[in-house]
């Protein structure tokens, strides 16, 4: 592992609701709803392999599943797109080549343009 790779092994990631607040804006319900977020660590993966982008892929994806859950019927169905956003937030501001490269493997699009190459 280098030293920039290693560096930003320690950076945590935190997953937001704020795609699915932004779903549901109209809705009173979640007006005074707090935006959840968690930390992903992945300061004991190689994010340069391959097999270590692929777990912190599936970490990312677990947040996601996580912070996107809702009790509501009307509101879980905005769970898919909310899981979706998440990752690909993620994904995007990471922008680890690997992960970039499994993500899209798994057929996802990024949010915003990447730069796979460092």
């Amino acid at each position: 592992m280098n030293a920039n790779s290693r560096t930003r092994t320690f950076l945590p990631l935190v997953l937001s609701t704020a795609t699915l607040l932004g779903l549901w804006a109209g809705s009173t319900a979640l007006a005074g709803d707090d935006v959840r977020s968690e930390v992903v660590s992945f300061h004991d993966l190689n994010v340069a392999s391959p097999e270590g982008a692929k777990a912190l892929f599936w970490r990312i994806h677990a947040a996601a599943k996580r912070v996107c859950a809702q009790t509501d019927p009307v509101l879980r169905a905005g769970e898919p797109r909310c899981i979706r956003k998440a990752e690909a937030d993620a994904v995007a501001k990471l922008n680890l080549p690997q992960l970039v490269t499994y993500y899209r493997l798994q057929g996802g699009e990024p949010s915003q343009p990447l730069i796979a190459g460092r």
